[in-house]
C-alpha cells in the first residue's frame, strides 16, 4: 500500500512537472497583466506561464528570437522592424487601444505647431509616441523632421517638460497628469481619446509570438492565447479582484493600474481600452463585423503598412514589407472557427 501511494504521489509530482512552458515577457504595464490573472486563477491548467518584467521591448523581441521567449507582450510599432531584420516574430493579435492614456502636449510658450520649428520634443524614438508627433506635425502643414526627437523615458519627458528643456512631449499616463498638475498652463493638442486617433487605432499594445515555436507547439500555442483571453472575459467579470492581482504581479498600486484600465471592466472608464477575442479577431479581419471606434475589419494590416511606412520615413527600416513577414491572424482564426467566443 505504501508503495503504491509513494508511486501515486510520484506520478502527481511527474504530471505538474510536464506541464508545457510559455514564457512571456513585457513592461511593467497593467494593459499586459492578463497574464497575471490566466496564472492566478488557473486558466490553463496544463500550462506553466510566467510573465517576465523587462522594460527594454528590443531586448524581449532578441530573447524571443534566441528561442528564450514565446511571446512578447509590447506596443504594436515593432512588426514592420522585425520583419525589416527576418526575425521569426509576428504580432498575433491587436492587444489594448490607447484610449486618452496618450497624449501629445505643449508647454505654454507653444501657441502654435509653427512654434515647434527647430525645438526639441520628447518622444520615445523608434516607438509609436514618435509616430504620433510625426502625424500631428504634418497635419498642421509642419514637416515631420521640422523639430529634433530626443529619447527619453517618460519620468524623464515631464521633467524635462517641466524645466523647459523640451517644447513639447508624448506623454501617457500617469505621468501626463502630473504634468499637467505642474504646468497647468500648458495645452493638450492631441489626445488618443479623439475620435480621428481611436479610429486609425495607431497607439496600441499588442501582442507577439515566436512564429517557429508557434508552427511546432500549435496546441500549447493556442491554450496559451486562448487564456489571455479567458483572463480579459474574468477581469471584465471581476475588475476589482483582478486589478489587485495585477498590481500584485506588476508590483503597482491598485489606483495607477486602476489609472491606466478602469475599475469597472468596461475599458471606457479610463485611458486604456482592452480588446476582448471577438474585437481582435475583427480587427485581425478573421471574425465578422467591426472593431469598435470606427475601424474597419482587417485593419491589422493597414495598422502595420501606416507603423511601416512612418519607420521609412524616420529611417528605422529601410522598405515596405509585406504584412505577412510581420504580423500573422492565424492563431485567433483557428479559435474562431473551433467556436471559440472569448
Amino acid at each position: 500500500m505504501a508503495i503504491a501511494v509513494a508511486g501515486l504521489a510520484f506520478a502527481a509530482a511527474t504530471a505538474g512537472w510536464a506541464k508545457d512552458q510559455v514564457r512571456v515577457a513585457g513592461l511593467t504595464w497593467p494593459g499586459y497583466g492578463w497574464w497575471y490573472i490566466a496564472k492566478a486563477k488557473n486558466l490553463a491548467p496544463d500550462l506553466d506561464i510566467t510573465y517576465q518584467a523587462i522594460e527594454d521591448p528590443f531586448q524581449s523581441f532578441a530573447l524571443m528570437s534566441s528561442g528564450q521567449l514565446e511571446i512578447v507582450s509590447s506596443t504594436a510599432e515593432f512588426a514592420p522592424i522585425g520583419a525589416s531584420q527576418n526575425m521569426p516574430v509576428r504580432m498575433f493579435a491587436y492587444g489594448n487601444l490607447s484610449h486618452g492614456t496618450d497624449r501629445l502636449i505643449m508647454r505654454p510658450e507653444v501657441s502654435s505647431p509653427a512654434d515647434l520649428k527647430g525645438k526639441k520634443v520628447a518622444v520615445m524614438v523608434g516607438g509609436l509616441p514618435q509616430i504620433m508627433m510625426g502625424i500631428y506635425l504634418e497635419k498642421n502643414g509642419m514637416p515631420f523632421d521640422s523639430v529634433e526627437y530626443v529619447n527619453v523615458i517618460m519620468d524623464q519627458a515631464a521633467a524635462a517638460m517641466i524645466s523647459g528643456t523640451v517644447a513639447g512631449a508624448e506623454l501617457w499616463e500617469p505621468f501626463g497628469t502630473q504634468y499637467m498638475k505642474a504646468v497647468p498652463d500648458s495645452k493638450v493638442v492631441a489626445s488618443t481619446a479623439d475620435a480621428e486617433w481611436a479610429k486609425n487605432a495607431l497607439i496600441a499594445d499588442a501582442h507577439f509570438i515566436n512564429a517557429d515555436w508557434a508552427k511546432n507547439n500549435r496546441a500549447t500555442a493556442l491554450k496559451a492565447v486562448k487564456a489571455m483571453y479567458d483572463a480579459i472575459a474574468w477581469w471584465k467579470a471581476n475588475p476589482e479582484e483582478g486589478n489587485k492581482i495585477i498590481a500584485e504581479g506588476m508590483k503597482m498600486s491598485v489606483p495607477d493600474v486602476e489609472l491606466v484600465i478602469g475599475k469597472d471592466g468596461t475599458g471606457l472608464d479610463s485611458g486604456l481600452d482592452p480588446y476582448t477575442f471577438m474585437q481582435a479577431a475583427q480587427f485581425c479581419g478573421v471574425a465578422p463585423g467591426d472593431p469598435p471606434f470606427g475601424q474597419k475589419n482587417g485593419q491589422m494590416v493597414d495598422h502595420f503598412k501606416l507603423t511601416n511606412e512612418w519607420w521609412v520615413k524616420f529611417g528605422v527600416v529601410k522598405e515596405n514589407y509585406p504584412p505577412d513577414k510581420g504580423i500573422d491572424c492565424s492563431l485567433l482564426k483557428e479559435l474562431y472557427d473551433s467556436g471559440y467566443r472569448g
